[in-house]
């Protein structure tokens, strides 16, 4: 069973966490997926024969925290990362993004650069409410969100999902890609040429748009957004090995 942490806005944060040295490792998971997927275990596995501290926790509305996905945005879940960190760990992490938590760890490392060692991000899906979600809209589905308040959209995943236009309206105060994006650590963008979920072209867009002395981008030919076979996992635990140099 995973414990729990209680945030100031009263939500309650399901987690599991490891002890060991520092720098820790902080897995962040992606929309509607868990910290029971197989890359946030795969991680545990190899942070506990490292020694290493391993964190990784369910956003409100996802898994085992309290709330519901509908309810939630961007900035909600950057505010549960944010207070998992500070709660949580002690020093610089370094953080590990899936999808939107690729996304979530460019926040974190704009706002509290002082707590972050390194970066390794997985297919990262930054800006993705405007670039992907409402960019892919027709000018009909614009006008029922704004008058309704939401639109149903088909998911590859879990069957179809809300997209409420206060999730739209928030991730445009969360875009990381349209203003500087200092990356002052090591950075590690990995990236399957085979995602068609969010397109390897968002990561040469990180790359080209974050300024920062060590930032490198590996695609992976074929690779799906999943990103979960033997040999991605294996290659995510190898960048980890990497930053943690």
């Amino acid at each position: 069973m995973p414990d729990h942490l209680l945030t100031p806005e009263g939500r309650s944060l399901a987690y599991n966490r490891i002890p060991g040295r520092g720098p820790g490792v902080v897995f962040l998971g992606g929309l509607r997926s868990d910290m029971t997927g197989t890359k946030a275990l795969y991680l545990q596995d190899w942070a506990e024969t490292q020694g290493r501290a391993f964190l990784r926790f369910d956003y409100s509305g996802h898994g085992q925290s309290s709330g519901t996905f509908e309810e939630g945005a961007i900035g909600d879940w950057l505010e549960d990362a944010r207070h998992v960190i500070d709660r949580l760990t002690e020093g610089p992490q370094i953080l590990v993004g899936s999808s939107m938590g690729g996304w979530i760890a460019l926040l974190l490392a704009r706002s509290m650069p002082e707590r972050v060692a390194g970066l390794v991000t997985i297919a990262a899906a930054p800006d993705f409410t405007e670039d992907d979600m409402w960019a892919g809209m027709s000018d009909a589905e614009r006008e029922l969100l704004l008058a309704r308040g939401y639109v149903e959209q088909p998911s590859d995943y879990d069957g179809p999902y809300r997209i409420s236009r206060r999730f739209i309206e928030d991730g445009r105060d969360h875009l990381v890609l349209r203003s500087p994006l200092p990356l002052p650590f090591p950075v590690r963008l990995l990236h399957g040429t085979g995602d068609e979920t969010v397109p390897w072209e968002r990561g040469m867009r990180v790359l080209e748009h974050a300024s920062g002395e060590d930032i490198r981008l590996t695609l992976v030919k074929d690779a799906d957004h999943r990103f979960s076979t033997p040999a991605c996992l294996d290659l995510i635990a190898a960048t980890l090995g990497e930053v943690l140099g």
